[in-house]
């Protein structure tokens, strides 16, 4: 791969990311590479960027994310291409989708310009409500009642069945997901490279199990107004029996790795 335009992202409010970021972003200089910070991060010789947003309008190589998993989501959600991403973890929890610690960030670099490295796809999805489509999730889409004292009656479409019930919210998960809020409520982890989606109910009135589907169009219809949660990070609304769709996302989101791992995110977990 050749490093010509490359973007460094930093955790949002952390110094020790952003100290991070300042030196990946010296590194790739001296690689003669065109480097993109976000504000507030600034180096001498790198072109700085108010916004994730302004990343859309560059065909770029590589970003590198220097943060935990909620700086890899908000990235991913503000790329609309294939662009690869390497992921250091540096001031993360648990860094589940990062692949390398800021220790090995030289011969991380040295390996990606010599081509031993591989991408890793995976799914995303993203909802449809009133004509409009949100931004992409990478994790899972919530879908929760607004009204936290009536429990929405819930109604789940997908292919031929449907399963209806009062419930708290729904959760769809993709397999990256799999390992997330979707996990603690009891669902499956699922290997990373499947094409398929986890519905897990949330607090239904009767139990119901998650529910592993093919990665195709589901619907989802609430008897109240509701919220949808884009990987925890964005919430937008929709009315009571108001249709959303959730569907596989055109483009995937891709990985830089640099080492084959099975079922790498259940690993980061201590199983």
């Amino acid at each position: 791969m050749k490093l010509q335009k490359v973007a460094v992202v930093s955790k949002v409010g952390s110094k020790d990311s952003e100290k991070a970021a300042r030196e990946v972003s010296k590194k790739l200089l001296a690689k003669k590479a065109t480097v993109y910070t976000i504000s507030p991060i600034e180096v001498e010789g790198t072109k700085q960027m108010e916004t994730l947003e302004d990343l859309k309008k560059i065909k770029l190589d590589l970003v590198i994310t220097l943060g935990g998993d909620g700086t890899t989501l908000r990235v991913f959600r503000n790329l609309q291409n294939e662009t690869p991403i390497l992921t250091i973890n540096v001031g993360g929890n648990r860094g589940i989708l990062s692949e390398i610690t800021f220790e090995e960030i030289d011969d991380a670099l040295n390996q990606i310009e010599k081509g031993k490295f591989f991408l890793d796809k995976r799914t995303r999805v993203t909802a449809t409500c009133g004509g409009k489509e949100f931004p992409p999730a990478l994790n899972e889409i919530y879908i929760s009642r607004a009204n936290l004292t009536k429990t929405a009656e819930i109604v789940i479409k997908f292919q031929n069945d449907t399963v209806k019930q009062k419930m708290d919210g729904v959760i769809i998960a993709t397999p990256s997901g799999s390992t997330g809020h979707s996990f603690s409520l009891g669902g499956p982890i699922l290997h990373e490279s499947l094409d398929v989606l986890i519905i897990t109910p949330v607090a239904p009135v009767y139990r119901l199990e998650s529910i592993v589907v093919p990665d195709e169009k589901i619907e989802i219809i609430s008897s109240h107004d509701c919220n949808i949660v884009m990987d925890a990070q964005v919430v937008k609304t929709a009315g009571f029996e108001e249709p959303i769709i959730i569907k596989k996302y055109n483009k995937p989101a891709v990985f830089v790795r640099l080492k084959k791992r099975g079922l790498r995110q259940m690993s980061k977990l201590g199983f």
